[in-house]
């Protein structure tokens, strides 16, 4: 019997040395369907510059978004405003 293919990460952040490897991460990511998501990031350890890259699923970016504006939309329509007095 097969193995069950692993579900995708909605969210990845890939690290690593910057290197010819890590581009690759990034590129095979990116020809899965994944999007960039922000700027990458770069540090040096004392011997190596270390970089990062998020990246997310696209459905994932939109069924969240789709998530904040129906608690957006909830909270418009609620009637009794002073019931969130004081909470961000």
């Amino acid at each position: 019997m097969p193995e069950p293919i692993e579900e995708r990460l909605s969210y990845r952040l890939i690290t690593g040395p910057d290197t010819r490897d890590f581009c690759e991460r990034i590129s095979n990511a990116l020809a899965e369907g994944y999007v960039l998501h922000g700027s990458p990031s770069a540090t040096f350890n004392g011997t190596d510059v270390i970089v990062a890259q998020a990246v997310v699923l696209p459905a994932a970016v939109a069924s969240a978004d789709a998530a904040v504006a129906n608690a957006v939309d909830e909270l418009e329509n609620y009637e009794d405003e002073a019931a969130f007095e004081g909470h961000a």
